[in-house]
């Protein structure tokens, strides 16, 4: 069994504290420890300050109460009381070594998995068939991946869907220019779906073919939807290939488009008809969740089915949730689109409440911002077109080579199998260390840069502390920990909550708490090495222990680095 992560340690014996001190009952969450930003103390504990308004006591005479009614048991020295009621908690060196050397021989660096496994349902990516994945498609499958990451880690069962964008009337127009153009070539997909495009708008006999080729792969008509598979085979191939350049998860068996639901549709109706959620309005089928009304105070409609019969969006976003809680049993739904659609998700999360699909079900969208361009506006070529997805990872990738190139000894190949994994991590990392609900700025030079918070910065810190170890030799793994000087403590505690950033970063679905602490534990690492020799430390104990420490650094920024979907070489 794992030990408790240090703030939940502190937490469980305040609010033991607090139970003999005032016989009150906390959960260990509102005991509110917290890493302290204060030089000298490692952790505070705010919880006086609320308890006493509750008491109806003075904060400080509650802090006094939990500090004499405090078991400690060699955790931290008793805390000091400050200000209006703060504990200020210094742990003991003691127990930081032994929790750091545990922590060492651990395959899981601490992080506990999860008691009550969940099973989550998870949208991410969801380009659309016969178009190119284009830059807007990047912040979806680089967030959704690195959560999947997180959550799996954590120990919970997730079920990826890329909800593909396959279905509807634009693919009655793209299947006639391919039997048209049988031997054409659809590489560029863009190329190919802008053909179609001009063709349906000047040719009035091009698109009322298009729209019966609609009617008949709707009806299911075999030789349609044979011509629709190779579109969509043709597109898959181009997703999967900018998925391996990513290191992205997603497989074939993870592809739930629009079509999969389309079977589901008419169910779905027929169920909100049943409960009498449904109104018609203007000929169409709709839904009216409460608390949903434009700016003159009108019902929003949530349309689940068009008056010409169609479905749109709306209908497929609801049998998906009930697809995924009714079929598969998910615990959660999780979509990870854009902010823009927050709206919308609300009122499907209202409207599959309403029909009973997500009782005992989480259901959050996964929002984030945009990519801008240096211009502040949202990032395109200089011609003003949407940037593919696979140029831009082509172009960090060449960048990287230039970066890699500036001062290696790798032979060529090495350079690029480097330059391939900085590139690619650059790109991951500039998106997921930035809080995913704000937009940010694409710039190369920021993102490919040796210093500051970037994946560069990480990688080549984790090189510099393998060519330590790769000149020290086998660590002797039963070397204990010794924490004798401010550098090593701080390094040791910057490690301990590894298992404190993961859970930040998993429950809140966000990355960037995860990247934050690991650009924290390079900076803390190379302060260490600045002022605590580790290959000529003073004693062959020190130099074990400080070797153990560089070791589980090491490790640390791996694992992190892994979790982000982000290689660390080991030579760069």
């Amino acid at each position: 069994m794992r030990e408790p992560e240090v703030s939940e340690e502190l937490a469980r014996r305040v609010v033991a504290a607090v139970r003999r001190a005032f016989d009150v009952d906390l959960d260990p969450s509102a005991a509110l420890i917290a890493v302290s930003t204060r030089d000298g103390v490692d952790y505070q504990c705010n919880l006086a300050m609320s308890l006493g308004k509750r008491l109806g006591t003075p904060p400080r005479e509650v802090a006094a109460g939990i500090v004499e009614n405090l078991e400690l048991d060699g955790v931290a020295d008793q805390p000091e009381i400050a200000g209006p009621g703060f504990l200020n908690f210094v742990l003991r060196r003691e127990w930081l070594e032994q929790r750091v050397a545990g922590q060492l021989h651990d395959d899981r660096l601490g992080v506990a998995e999860a008691e009550q496994p969940r099973r989550v349902a998870l949208d991410y990516s969801s380009p659309n068939v016969a178009k190119e994945m284009h830059v807007g498609h990047l912040r979806s499958t680089v967030i959704g991946d690195a959560i999947t990451r997180l959550l799996r880690f954590a120990g919970h069962e997730v079920l990826p869907h890329n909800h593909l964008g396959d279905w509807g009337t634009p693919f009655g127009m793209l299947i006639e220019h391919h039997l048209d153009e049988p031997s054409g070539d659809r590489s560029d997909l863009n190329a190919f779906y802008q053909a179609a495009r001009r063709k349906f708008d000047a040719d009035e006999t091009f698109a009322n073919r298009s729209r019966e080729r609609v009617v008949k792969l709707q009806g299911g008509d075999p030789e349609t939807l044979a011509f629709w598979q190779e579109l969509v085979d043709e597109s898959t191939r181009h997703f999967n290939a900018v998925y391996r350049q990513l290191g992205i998860t997603l497989t074939d068996d993870d592809i739930y488009g629009e079509s999969f639901y389309n079977p589901y549709l008419g169910e779905v109706v027929d169920e909100l008809e049943a409960d009498g959620l449904t109104e018609i309005s203007d000929g169409a089928v709709c839904v009216f969740p409460e608390g949903f009304t434009n700016r003159e105070g009108d019902r929003l409609p949530l349309i689940v089915r068009k008056r010409d019969g169609g479905y749109g969006y709306a209908a497929t976003d609801l049998a998906t949730a009930r697809y995924w809680t009714a079929e598969r049993g998910a615990t959660d739904l999780l979509y990870v689109v854009g902010t823009p659609q927050a709206q919308h998700f609300a009122m499907v999360f209202a409207v599959s409440r309403a029909a009973g699909w997500l009782d005992g079900v989480h259901a959050e969208h996964i929002g984030f911002g945009s990519i801008l361009g240096a211009d502040g506006k949202v990032i395109r070529t200089r011609a003003g077109e949407t940037i593919k997805l696979a140029s831009l990872l082509g172009e960090a990738v060449a960048q990287a080579g230039e970066v890699v190139a500036e001062r290696s000894e790798l032979s060529e190949e090495e350079q690029q199998e480097v330059a391939r994994a900085v590139g690619i991590g650059a790109v991951k990392y500039a998106d997921l260390s930035s809080d995913r609900e704000r937009d940010y700025v694409f710039d190369w030079d920021r993102m490919l840069a040796k210093d500051g918070n970037t994946s560069v910065y990480l990688q080549y810190a984790h090189a510099r502390i393998e060519s330590i170890l790769a000149k020290a030799g086998e660590p002797t793994e039963d070397a204990p920990i010794l924490l004798q000087e401010p550098a090593e403590r701080a390094l040791a505690l910057t490690l301990l909550r590894f298992s404190e950033a993961i859970s930040a970063a998993t429950s809140a679905y966000a990355p960037h708490k995860l990247c934050t602490y690991l650009y924290d534990t390079a900076v803390t690492f190379s302060r260490f090495y600045e002022q605590c020799p580790v290959l000529i430390a003073e004693t062959p104990e020190l130099r074990a222990s400080r070797v153990q420490l560089a070791t589980l650094t090491s490790r640390t920024l791996v694992q992190g680095l892994a979790l982000l979907g982000i290689e660390a070489p080991r030579r760069l």
